[in-house]
């Protein structure tokens, strides 16, 4: 199992949903979780923990498990199916046993949806997981490095060129795809 950490939430450009984007320790590799609105609004609400706000849903079970003297001791995404994360919380249950009066633990298994599962998880600190097999099905490659210096190459090209020289440079490149399309209906509509 790989300890994922929560990267942040964007929008996918397309359909304007919400995504919560899982990071593993390496940084390398990436999960997108689409989500709803209101999803994640109870993922953000748990992350930014606005001073005073009517509990919502996921505070309130946080409230119950401890009131019931249980414990959210992780998150883990176990599975896809059908194109759907699939997520567990595994809870620790304090018992009474009542032959020594000492106290035992047992752990439940509960399914949820991940987002539910995170959303529980912000609030409670606990660590989210994903089975390997999830990761290497669902992750994008990210390389903040690649990235940081291929911005940083742009920052001084940019910088060093001027007006001219960036249109010489226009001038003397091959064609596009795009251009040479262009080219070529343009000269088709003048015959």
């Amino acid at each position: 199992m790989v300890e994922m950490s929560i990267a942040g939430l964007a929008m996918d450009a397309s359909t304007q949903n919400p995504i919560v984007l899982l990071r593993d320790p390496s940084r390398r590799r990436q999960i997108p979780i689409w989500i709803d609105h209101a999803q994640a609004h109870n993922i953000m609400t748990g992350i930014q923990k606005p001073a005073s706000h009517p509990p919502l849903t996921h505070d309130l079970m946080v409230a119950l498990l401890k009131e019931g003297g249980m414990l959210l001791e992780k998150v883990v995404i176990h599975a896809i199916k059908e194109n759907t994360f699939q997520a567990i919380l595994k809870i620790r249950l304090q018992q009474k046993n009542q032959e020594d009066k000492d106290e035992a633990f047992k752990t439940i298994e509960m399914d949820a949806k991940p987002s539910d599962a995170i959303a529980m998880a912000v609030r409670t600190h606990c660590s989210i997981w994903m089975l390997e097999e999830v990761v290497a099905a669902a992750s994008i490659p990210v390389d903040a490095e690649a990235d940081e210096e291929d911005q940083d190459e742009f920052r001084r090209f940019v910088d060093q060129i001027s007006p001219a020289a960036l249109i010489s440079h226009l001038k003397t490149r091959p064609p596009t795809q795009e251009e040479d399309f262009r080219q070529d209906k343009d000269s088709n509509q003048s015959e």
